[in-house]
């Protein structure tokens, strides 16, 4: 039971960086469609348990420490295949660095909305804390990123509550206020595939290499199963508490800070801090998943790639934060369409190479 809460913990602080833990990502892919966000929440929990399910299963059936060697397995070997495969992995590279930049940028916004600083102090620290911590093996990596995750959960809840029994004004006011905040996608519908494939092109890398590093595929499974199903629900009663205070907090760059610093300065202080750890989470994980798929990790290839890409990263981040949310994350969502319907059917190409493995050495054996 331990392994499969710290394998589902992992798995939700991969995804959950600068623009879930702040509610950004929530206002614009959710609240901006009022109570029709609900629904799209539902979606996107669906498909966040199978896709963590998955994931973790694939990485532990493997043993893989990097997403590149599962890639090219599952598409195969045929030339329309290795296509595919290719498009996908082209896809992750780009996730993995473009998230991660986006982390880098979402921690200036954090620090410079609670604390009054200038937003290059909160990038600066962040890249120095992912550059140092980046340096562990897989596992401290793993255990680092998901023992922070509970905290999240706790303030979430905590705000949720807070949001609804203080809620001002009707559920039709408050939905055509809603409905009135920008954003880049069509519908509720698309909103929600979109929301989960984005995030699935985000959580792919890392989530393989945790898998790889659990022998027991059943617990791995469980693992990522739980994680998908939690951070839906987080994902609802994030967009139910924004919802009851968007008149507040739509037009904040991180809406949930902005709930619990009216809720009190020294929570709003806490939040802020947990905020941080997420984002670090998140962009350690991109990082870390980036160098992978170029250089064998531990090594010192690794460590001089690893350390050059933040740099890159660094340099990156100084588009500004909503801006890189709102352009950048439904790009990679439609992208990510591709590798959902690989994971789909993933499971049924791995199952069959099994069967019929079995099935030439029965052969062998019965003509020997």
């Amino acid at each position: 039971m331990k392994k499969i809460l710290l394998i589902g913990s992992a798995f939700i602080g991969v995804i959950v960086g600068a623009g879930f833990a702040s509610g950004q990502e929530v206002l614009q892919y959710f609240t901006s469609f009022g109570l029709m966000g609900i629904i799209g929440g539902i979606i996107a929990t669906a498909l966040f348990a199978y896709v963590g399910m998955t994931l973790v299963w694939v990485g532990s059936r493997m043993k893989t420490n990097s997403h590149k060697d599962v890639i090219y397995k599952i598409s195969g070997r045929t030339t329309v295949g290795r296509f595919i495969g290719t498009v996908i992995d082209y896809i992750l590279i780009f996730t993995l660095f473009g998230v991660g930049v986006v982390m880098l940028a979402g921690a200036g916004s954090n620090l410079a909305q609670q604390f009054g600083l200038p937003e290059i102090i909160g990038t600066i620290l962040m890249t120095i804390l992912v550059l140092v911590l980046g340096m562990m093996n897989v596992d401290k990596v793993v255990s680092v990123i998901g023992g922070i995750t509970p905290f999240l959960i706790l303030f979430i809840v905590i705000i949720s509550i807070y949001s609804f029994f203080t809620m001002d004004g009707s559920f039709s006011s408050l939905n055509s206020l809603a409905n009135q905040q920008p954003t880049t996608l069509p519908n509720w519908f698309i909103a929600g595939v979109n929301y989960a494939s984005f995030n699935t092109a985000v959580g792919a890398s890392m989530a393989l290499v945790m898998g790889g590093a659990e022998k027991d595929r059943k617990v791995a499974a469980i693992g990522g199963l739980v994680g998908g199903f939690v951070l839906g629900l987080l994902i609802i009663l994030s967009h139910l508490a924004i919802f009851s205070k968007i008149e507040e907090v739509g037009s904040m760059d991180m809406p949930m800070l902005a709930i619990v610093n009216d809720i009190s300065p020294l929570l709003g202080t806490m939040m802020a801090i947990v905020i941080l750890a997420m984002i670090f989470n998140t962009a350690l994980s991109m990082f870390y998943s980036f160098a992978a798929r170029f250089t064998e990790v531990e090594t010192s290839k690794f460590r001089i790639f690893y350390t050059i890409t933040l740099i890159v990263g660094f340099a990156a981040s100084f588009v500004g934060f909503t801006d890189l949310v709102s352009l950048f994350y439904p790009t990679i969502g439609y992208m990510g369409l591709v590798l959902i319907l690989g994971l789909i059917y993933a499971p049924i190409k791995l199952k069959r190479e099994v069967k019929q493995t079995a099935s030439t050495r029965r052969n062998w054996a019965s003509d020997a």
